[in-house]
């Protein structure tokens, strides 16, 4: 996709006055989020679980060499092939040549994020080789000519009237003319124009949620069989995955699907979780001829052992996006890239520079929450904040936010001025709040009163409140 997060202001602005995405953002507060706080209460030992998860990632990380090279190995003798790229270009041309050397005029795939990373389906149009989604929400997006915009849910931005919309638009060339409103009646007919594709397809590519090193499987998690039968129907099966998918042991694996799957949309397992190993074999029923893995490095090798490293923990469940109030009120779209909310904040950084993303950590409250339900405890609040530092070593920072932080360390390195400005404050905003308790506007905080209301202060300040329970405790 066209990186634009430069624009994020801009774009925020837009989505927080456009009446369809609000209505379709509202489908996270009852949606996901719920679903997941109900799935996490019935398994006691679900914060056991994500401590173990963490463990699983941080020793891969920490002997990431060895478990890939293990997981080549092991493809190999199923008789794969693994092919190892170092930047979306190169992952690009290697999954052009394995189309072309397939003689593939048409290919469907799942939903990969590491295919939207890469840019793999304009390469592949502009080399004259037919990409087909088959998740729906991928359908749905690009049938709309549009990214993704959330992790696991790609048209959540989309209400069912426009959906309907694009349907009646799009499918009148395989006879479809009715204008469906029914949300079972547009699967249904999505469904069966597809099915004809999966049949027609030279090449199936998918992405996947886990490599596993011990059996050279690549294993991905749909609710939807699309995944299935894109990669068991066409002769070609082509998997694209980043260096840190990679997990020992089939154990492993499985620890992971268990947090992954409640994380995400609050199941206890999704529908379909399917392990391919290797090409099919003379006694199989089905599969495909060939069987590749093409592993992208992307910049991700540079995150190992720095203060980035935790961000290679996660396993794009979008529980973070799901409970952050920002993506909850402007949605993927306004990040302008492929990577969005939290996590995309935290990585987005590195793949572009933060010259080009510096809004993006930036666009956060620090609450904590995406740390919260994190399933592998991945401290996104830190890892933003240490964007920001970076952004502000740059000269990033605008200037009169540059200013207003020098102003606050001059008044903290002077704690009696500091204490008196801070009781000062605390007045001026009760008189500002008046017989209402709240705050509507404030000096120079404009676009953020704009949208919320701040109580007023109850009581003195937080020191005042500290030395007088000092001095309680010492009596």
């Amino acid at each position: 996709m066209e990186q634009s997060s430069r624009q994020f202001k801009e774009k925020a602005g837009e989505a927080l006055v456009d009446a369809n995405l609000q209505t379709a953002l509202k489908r996270i507060e009852v949606g996901f989020s719920v679903l997941r706080s109900a799935a996490t209460e019935k398994l006691p030992e679900f914060e056991a679980l994500r401590d173990e998860g963490c463990d699983i990632k941080d020793h891969v990380l920490e002997h990431l060499d060895y478990y890939l090279a293990k997981f080549e190995e092991n493809v190999v003798a199923s008789g794969g092939h693994v092919h190892w790229c170092a930047t979306a270009a190169d992952a690009r041309e290697t999954i052009l040549r394995l189309c072309r050397e397939a003689g593939a005029k048409t290919v469907t795939k799942g939903k990969s994020m590491m295919a939207e990373e890469i840019g793999l389906n304009t390469h592949l149009e502009a080399n004259g080789v037919e990409p087909i989604e088959t998740d729906m929400g991928e359908y749905i997006v690009q049938l709309a000519d549009e990214p993704p915009s959330h992790l696991i849910g790609p048209a959540l931005h989309k209400t069912r009237e426009q959906i309907s919309d694009l349907f009646y638009d799009h499918h009148q060339k395989y006879g479809r003319n009715a204008r469906l409103s029914d949300g079972r009646d547009l699967i249904n007919e999505a469904r069966g124009i597809l099915r004809d594709k999966y049949f027609a397809a030279d090449v199936g590519i998918t992405g996947a949620n886990f490599l596993i090193a011990e059996t050279g499987s690549t294993v991905i998690v749909t609710n939807e069989g699309n995944g299935d039968l894109t990669q068991l129907l066409p002769k070609t099966h082509i998997a694209v995955a980043s260096l840190e998918k990679v997990v020992p042991t089939l154990e492993d694996a499985s620890t992971l699907l268990r947090l992954l799957a409640r994380s995400a949309t609050g199941q206890e397992m999704s529908v379909y979780t399917t392990f391919s190993t290797g090409p099919r074999r003379s006694d199989d029923a089905d599969g495909p001829e060939a069987f590749h893995v093409v592993l992208l490095d992307n910049g991700r090798s540079e995150l190992l052992g720095g203060p980035f490293n935790d961000v290679l923990r996660c396993i794009r469940c979008a529980a973070c996006m799901n409970t952050c109030p920002v993506y909850g009120a402007v949605g993927g779209h306004a990040y302008g890239a492929v990577y969005m909310g939290p996590i995309g904040a935290a990585l987005t950084p590195h793949l572009v520079g933060i010259e080009e993303a510096y809004h993006l950590p930036n666009a956060s409250t620090l609450c904590g929450k995406c740390e919260d339900v994190c399933p592998v405890r991945i401290p996104l609040p830190r890892l933003m904040r240490h964007w920001r530092e970076r952004g502000f070593e740059r000269r990033l920072t605008p200037l009169f936010e540059r200013f207003a932080l020098r102003l606050w360390a001059w008044f903290a390195r002077h704690p009696r001025l500091y204490r008196r400005a801070a009781g000062l404050a605390v007045r001026l905003l009760g008189v500002l709040a008046g017989h209402r308790g709240v705050v509507r506007w404030f000096p120079f905080a404009g676009a953020w009163m704009a949208e919320r209301d701040l109580p007023a202060p109850q009581g003195g300040t937080f020191m005042a409140a500290w030395r007088q329970s000092r001095q309680r405790y010492r009596r």
